[in-house]
């Protein structure tokens, strides 16, 4: 009975939540979260926090997936230099960020993102160094993952894996699936499913014709990892859709001017 009175609870909670839902439309990713400004580690929870306070549309997080396939939030492939793929998620626990915060799981990333609802999560599937077929069932597990905690109306997913991405759209075709590597047209990201794509701003420099393709097609446009005002600038007079920063603060300011 306590288990059925939790259970009904938790729902009615989420249904509020939901239901009250009112994210930012500002642009502006904080890459990792935003870290720079106050010398957070990247993808800490703290760095979450601190996007979502600055009033972020998104802030961006990296997952990879430990030796005992625990999906953990970390940018490089070791944390604290233990390699995630070769270790158990018990032997990362042995590390700590500089914050004294442990390396959180995809979970309870999660679940802190749940806690409000302006700032998307941008849930990046990082591709596997040991298989295609790693990678793919990486990005099954993320997908999986978010529909178990109902946090799909928080999460938009960015990828290089190709094969990651296409499995993340085939086991949810209502998300909101965006291209890192730039190796795919707007045409053929178009055809095969995705929302859009995060390109290197040096690409789009020497593409700038992609960016109209994608608009023209629908297609959301958002470019990584844009650190200084005139590329910010630039972007801007473009009219893109997101762009992804280690300095949130200056973007909105330029943003504010």
């Amino acid at each position: 009975m306590k288990t059925l009175i939790t259970t009904v609870f938790l729902f009615t909670l989420l249904l509020s939540c939901t239901s009250k839902m009112d994210f930012h439309h500002n642009k502006i990713i904080a890459h990792r979260g935003a870290w720079k400004n106050l010398d957070l580690p990247q993808n800490s929870l703290a760095s979450l926090e601190r996007a979502v306070e600055l009033g972020c549309e998104g802030s961006e997080f990296d997952v990879w997936m430990t030796a005992d396939s625990v999906l953990v939030v970390n940018h490089d492939a070791d944390f604290e230099g233990l390699i995630i793929e070769e270790s158990t998620y018990e032997q990362l626990l042995s590390k700590k960020h500089n914050n004294g915060e442990s390396i959180a799981t995809v979970e309870e990333y999660l679940k802190k993102g749940m806690e409000q609802t302006t700032t998307k999560l941008i849930f990046e599937i990082k591709p596997s160094k040991i298989s295609t077929e790693r990678s793919e069932y990486i990005a099954e597990k993320s997908v999986r993952t978010v529909q178990d905690l109902n946090a799909e109306k928080w999460v938009d997913y960015i990828t290089f894996s190709y094969e990651g991405g296409l499995r993340a759209i085939a086991l949810d075709p209502t998300a909101n699936v965006a291209y890192l590597s730039g190796d795919k047209s707007p045409a053929a990201l178009k055809d095969a499913g995705f929302f859009g794509f995060d390109y290197n701003i040096k690409l789009l420099r020497q593409k700038p014709e992609w960016i109209k393709e994608a608009q023209a097609l629908g297609l959301t446009v958002n470019a990584w990892t844009v650190n200084n005002k005139e590329d910010m600038q630039w972007l801007l007079q473009q009219n893109v859709d997101f762009i992804t920063t280690d300095e949130p603060e200056m973007l909105f300011n330029l943003i504010n001017e």
